[in-house]
């Protein structure tokens, strides 16, 4: 079970609001670039600039609003004809991007350890990237959990939340990192099980080399 799951539902309260959109001439590279952008300059303003514990806030409202953006400007592009080449690196490239810069503050927050920070980042990243090879060998693109995009967005908006009231993390959550980096690594197994499952078995691999 993923909060994936959920999409459709989340995307017919939006369906008014990116007509309007497609309508005043937007489009869904400028979205997804525009959600890069700011998600990137969020997180390293706040791994930087060394922020009081209350600025944690605007990633759990940015989260949010990042899902909601992420949903936009794929209905931008397949409901409204806008689907591109550089759109279909764009959605992929700046997820893990994004991810990544919003993932890194936390590596100052004690009990946090920079290192499981660090390998949930680079395994969050691997996990998109296990998704999307399922086209490769003839599958669809994998969004299998238990840990993807929105589920992590979801306990890292929560996280923030709790962070930004100011009080300190309980010791047992030390081992929250280490939880997440291992529920992403299953993602990452189910969806590259899940994909050579669903493709044809006589379909050629597409191979990538240097």
């Amino acid at each position: 079970m993923s909060i994936y799951q959920l999409k459709s539902r989340f995307q017919a309260l939006l369906r008014p609001a990116v007509k309007r959109l497609h309508a005043g001439g937007v489009t869904a590279n400028q979205v997804t670039s525009f959600a890069c952008v700011v998600s990137v300059a969020l997180g390293l303003w706040l791994y930087f600039a060394a922020l009081p514990a209350a600025a944690f806030a605007l990633i759990a409202v940015w989260m949010l609003l990042r899902m909601g953006l992420n949903a936009v400007d794929g209905m931008l592009a397949r409901e409204h004809g806008q689907q591109t080449h550089l759109g279909a690196f764009l959605n992929e490239l700046t997820d893990v991007v994004s991810d990544a810069a919003l993932y890194l503050p936390f590596a100052l927050v004690a009990p946090f350890s920079p290192f499981w920070v660090g390998t949930l980042i680079v395994l969050a990243g691997l996990s998109e990237f296990a998704g999307a090879l399922g086209p490769t060998i003839g599958a669809s693109r994998r969004y299998d959990g238990p840990l993807g995009k929105s589920d992590r967005a979801f306990v890292f908006g929560l996280l923030a939340l709790y962070i930004a009231t100011g009080a300190p993390l309980p010791a047992w959550t030390a081992w929250l990192m280490p939880v997440l980096a291992i529920l992403t690594a299953w993602t990452i197994f189910n969806r590259t099980r899940r994909a050579i499952a669903e493709a044809p078995a006589r379909q050629p691999a597409t191979i990538f080399k240097d």
